[in-house]
């Protein structure tokens, strides 16, 4: 059977504004034990940032890096390991009513900026009210994350904005397991097949 699809039916099939929660079988050393929200997801592959790793640096040395000086004294952000591509390349995943010119909607209340000038904002105490500093991503090709969930790497769930900005970095992949209504540590590694 042919069976084509429109660009609707891969919108509604997207798995953006969603988390991808590790399961306990996924030992790879960039991914295990964490929480994914994912950004981007089409038939061209997906985009999305770690939200639960946080990386031995903070915001202030950032801001040196770029000369940005902090007036608003928030130099002890913390910085998050977003995934393993591209672990310069820096996002802020911000709920907003400020948008700048690189901001891209994800969802209602979150939205996601790549660009020098919301840092600037940040330091200068005019940026979004909620956010978080994200360097890297993790991205799939064509297919590969829909097999990794086949496989059982992943479980999804409808991302929920309060776990991204108002829950504690290490509490993030239980609350969102908790939205399941699943105890991820009482699941054992090993998937079974009848």
């Amino acid at each position: 059977m042919n069976t084509t699809f429109s660009e609707t039916d891969l919108k509604s099939g997207s798995l953006a504004n969603h988390f991808l929660i590790a399961m306990p079988g996924l030992v790879d050393p960039n991914f295990s034990h964490t929480i994914t929200y994912i950004c981007e997801h089409s038939a061209e592959g997906a985009m999305g940032l770690v939200i639960n790793h946080a990386l031995p640096m903070q915001f202030e040395e950032v801001l040196e890096q770029m000369g940005i000086e902090d007036h608003a004294n928030v130099g002890g952000k913390e910085i998050l390991s977003g995934g393993p591509v591209q672990l310069g390349r820096g996002f802020v995943l911000h709920t907003s009513d400020k948008q700048w010119p690189s901001t891209m909607r994800i969802a209602d209340d979150v939205f996601l900026t790549a660009s020098r000038d919301i840092l600037e904002d940040i330091a200068n105490n005019c940026g979004p009210d909620r956010s978080l500093v994200i360097l890297g991503y993790a991205g799939w090709e064509a297919g590969q994350l829909e097999r990794e969930i086949a496989e059982n790497a992943w479980l999804t769930v409808p991302a929920d904005s309060r776990i991204l900005f108002d829950t504690d970095t290490p509490q993030r992949w239980q609350a969102a397991s908790d939205c399941v209504g699943v105890d991820l540590n009482l699941i054992s590694s090993c998937a079974g097949h009848a």
